[in-house]
């Protein structure tokens, strides 16, 4: 989006908030919202009319308020109820990051207990074995492309394993997992994305008959149990929680990575100073989430009851959008935001969440990404990017900031 778009631009649409034109100036375009227009028209298609924050103050304040919902049920009468723009919509949207409490709390607790510090630190030597045996593949080649050979699958095995899903699937789940989190309303995507979607719901009930018949002990088998129990978690619950964890557990880590790796490569001196001073590798992960958040825009949140932001009336029903990746470079927050510094101090960034919706995985992926990133410049010293960094290109996706590939030499 050129600067004279962005000036004559007085709302936004999906498909350009999605486009890779727009990826590869957002941070501009951001810059200029938080000083003129920090709350921005949206028009959302058939989700109606919304609005694009992008101040880190107004993010916190959003994140924990109340009149804002994420089931849109808890703001719909069922005559206002919007018709599902996918017949499998219902099949997997029944998760935490689409409840609010006391659902949200509910669903939370029933795999949380899979998420604590102990079981995570659990998983470091699994984890590592992981990054080796998947470097193993490569460092003979002296080349890779860092999103497929290793990006991808360290977080995929890593979440299939916590499932119990068998790994020669974990391709299909990068298909649907693009249908899942794309936004597109266009009529030929839609098809496309239902047509994907309806093949999720039908692996996910083979493989929960499956698990009720040779239970184990992972957590899709502790899940339904937990259904079996009583009224904790519905059909539709289970499927989409599953779901959630299988699309959560890897897209956001792939992120992490490939972007950490991307800012490393375009900023030699942090890239040395990390290689001769490994100490600052948790530092450098927090700034790689902050400088390239793998998460750049919130999902959905409806307004529950109308209230006043910088003057302007949001009203019941719009729709709230939050531009993490925005509030994690704003200057009054963070000094020189726009420069990548591994060594900075008090850094409160947003990346992955605040409040009641904080990224139940986010010990798990900063786990991923300091053995991964590790292993990497352990093995491969000499690593560097194979292209300009201008050739790079960013996906043209709704929620997340990803590399379309990353090819690396070494």
């Amino acid at each position: 989006m050129s600067s004279k778009e962005k000036n004559s631009v007085t709302i936004l649409t999906e498909s350009q908030l999605s486009s890779r034109a727009f990826k590869d100036e957002a941070y501009e375009f951001y810059k200029e919202l938080r000083k003129s227009q920090p709350l921005y028209p949206l028009s959302l298609g058939a989700l109606g009319k919304g609005w694009l924050i992008s101040r880190y103050d107004d993010a916190i304040h959003l994140l924990k308020n109340e009149k804002l919902k994420k089931n849109y049920e808890n703001v719909f009468t069922a005559k206002e109820k919007r018709p599902a723009l996918l017949k499998n919509e219902e099949s997997l949207t029944k998760h935490m990051l689409n409840s609010d409490p006391p659902d949200h709390n509910r669903l939370r607790t029933l795999v949380q207990k899979a998420f604590t510090h102990r079981m995570i630190l659990q998983l470091e030597d699994k984890i590592q074995h992981i990054a080796d045996s998947l470097l193993d593949k490569v460092q003979p080649n002296k080349f890779m492309n860092l999103v497929d050979d290793y990006a991808f699958p360290l977080p995929i095995i890593v979440i299939s394993e916590m499932l119990g899903i068998p790994l020669e699937d974990r391709q299909k789940f990068r298909v649907w997992s693009q249908a899942i989190i794309d936004f597109s309303d266009a009529p030929e995507r839609l098809q496309e994305n239902d047509h994907l979607l309806g093949e999720f719901v039908e692996y996910l009930e083979s493989l929960v008959r499956k698990k009720r018949r040779e239970p184990a002990g992972d957590l899709i088998s502790a899940l339904i149990q937990a259904e079996s129990e009583g009224t904790q978690l519905s059909t539709e619950e289970l499927y989409s929680m599953i779901m959630l964890l299988i699309v959560a557990g890897h897209e956001t880590t792939v992120n992490l990575i490939t972007n950490m790796t991307y800012a490393l490569m375009c900023h030699g001196d942090q890239f040395e100073k990390l290689r001769q001073q490994p100490d600052l590798m948790n530092s450098a992960i927090e700034e790689a989430l902050r400088f390239h958040s793998p998460v750049e825009l919130t999902t959905i949140r409806w307004t529950a009851e109308p209230f006043i932001l910088h003057g302007q009336e949001i009203k019941r029903k719009d729709v709230i959008i939050i531009s993490l990746a925005s509030a994690n470079r704003d200057e009054k927050i963070f000094p020189n935001a726009d420069i990548f510094d591994i060594e900075r101090k008090n850094n409160r960034h947003i990346a992955f969440g605040h409040g009641n919706h904080f990224c139940l995985g986010a010990q798990l992926a900063r786990l991923e990404a300091k053995i991964a990133i590790s292993a990497l410049l352990r093995r491969c010293p000499n690593i560097q990017l194979k292209g300009e960094k201008e050739q790079m290109k960013w996906k043209g996706n709704f929620l997340m900031r990803a590399l379309e590939e990353l090819p690396l030499s070494f």
